[in-house]
């Protein structure tokens, strides 16, 4: 009986692992999808903000390295992301008793543009993703803004990591 039951669980396990789409990443990603492109991310904000083009595109081509199987490509790979940075923002947020802002907040968008060449119903043409950050008001953005930018843009990978390729 219990080599039937051994049997039984290596032909499940088998079966999961060939189908090729499910993986313990949590990734949809089909077996014919083998390569991405991932696009530097153009700068459109009005506010400037100097290297996060470049950390964001960066975050997001690691995100996609240590969590998939996929080989990252310059160009036509089987998935694609293009993406730009159209939001940076820095608002008041919670305001004090003598009308002074207790809190600023950055705020990050972007716009991102899915290409799956293999599935093409998968993909999509235009989405926006926004991730913020608070700080204190006694706080210049000038000292928080390298923290923020990097959490925000932590938020951000993962939000289109899911978006694109897990599919939640």
């Amino acid at each position: 009986m219990r080599i039937r039951q051994a049997i039984l669980l290596t032909f499940a396990a088998l079966t999961l692992v060939s189908c090729g789409i499910y993986s313990f990443s949590g990734t949809s990603i089909q077996p014919d999808e083998k390569t991405i492109t991932i696009n530097y991310f153009e700068y459109k904000a009005l506010k400037v903000n100097p290297s996060l083009s470049n950390d964001l595109t960066e975050a997001m081509r690691n995100k996609f390295r240590r969590m998939t199987r996929l080989e990252q490509v310059d160009i036509d790979g089987d998935l694609e992301i293009v993406g730009e940075v159209v939001g940076y923002d820095v608002r008041a947020q919670g305001i004090t008793a003598n009308e002074v802002a207790a809190q600023n907040r950055l705020t990050v968008t972007i716009k991102i543009q899915f290409i799956n060449r293999k599935n093409p119903e998968s993909g999509f043409d235009s989405k926006s993703f926004s991730a913020y950050s608070d700080f204190d008001a006694t706080q210049s953005l000038d000292a928080v803004e390298s923290s923020l930018c990097a959490e925000i843009i932590e938020k951000l990978v993962e939000d289109v990591f899911n978006a694109t390729v897990a599919q939640w």
